[in-house]
């Protein structure tokens, strides 16, 4: 008799999605923990301070940096108690898990949407300089964006064609 894989694929498929379990039980405790430092004090009362602000400002730009100054105690409170933020490890993104990488380009998708001129294309953009984001790193939160249709096919081309450019010149 010859052999039959139907049982060893079934014993596989089930152990994968065991493993696919543990990362969404994971995201799942990110959904519920997500920025709740923010609703304490030392972070909320400079929050209600500085959110409308930043709504009307440009990110990344001198006003927005300047803002970003004036928040100083309650985001190096934020980043040390919240994973999903580069400034959290020594050495940025390099040391962050897909986990947090999964919710760190979630907030930002969602920061972009607080601003009146923001967007994630944006974004992406921005914050591939402003963290050193490697360039395989940064294709793959691009095409992680596109998947999910946070940006367009042609910004993510323009993203990865910029990419590229800029790591070899």
């Amino acid at each position: 008799m010859s052999y039959d894989s139907r049982f060893d694929t079934i014993k596989h498929v089930a152990v994968v999605r065991t493993r696919i379990q543990q990362v969404i039980t994971a995201l799942n405790k990110r959904t519920r923990l997500h920025d709740e430092s923010k609703l304490k004090p030392p972070e909320k009362e400079i929050f209600d301070e500085m959110t409308p602000l930043l709504k009307d400002c440009t990110y990344g730009s001198e006003e927005y940096q300047g803002f970003l100054a004036r928040m100083k105690p309650a985001l190096d409170h934020h980043y040390e108690n919240n994973r999903h933020h580069p400034e959290h490890y020594i050495c940025g993104v390099r040391s962050m898990t897909l986990i947090d990488l999964l919710e760190m380009l979630a907030d930002w998708k969602a920061a972009g949407e607080r601003h009146a001129d923001g967007s994630m294309f944006k974004s992406l953009q921005h914050n591939r300089t402003r963290f050193d984001i490697p360039e395989e790193l940064f294709r793959i939160l691009c095409s992680t964006a596109e998947d999910l249709k946070w940006i367009d096919h042609d910004e993510y081309q323009r993203l990865v064609d910029e990419a590229f450019k800029a790591d070899n010149p």
